[in-house]
């Protein structure tokens, strides 16, 4: 038996190994549960900035009489 015929016997018994598993997964992949991704420092300081630099630009644009 050559290398190359036993490498194609050996990728088409992975390929039907896989057949069978296909349609197994979860209904979710996702976590469910009260984690979040960012932490709550994290996202009070990124509503910090966020509101502060638009108050910020709101008091620069008015002191400067409009549109400058």
């Amino acid at each position: 038996m050559t290398t190359s015929r036993r490498l194609a016997e050996r990728k088409v018994g992975k390929f039907e190994r896989n057949i069978t598993k296909r349609g197994a997964v979860p209904e979710t992949t996702t976590k469910k549960g009260k984690d979040y991704p960012v932490g709550p420092v994290l996202l009070g300081f990124f509503v910090f900035v966020v509101i502060g630099s638009s108050l910020f630009q709101i008091i620069r644009t008015a002191t400067s009489g409009g549109m400058a």
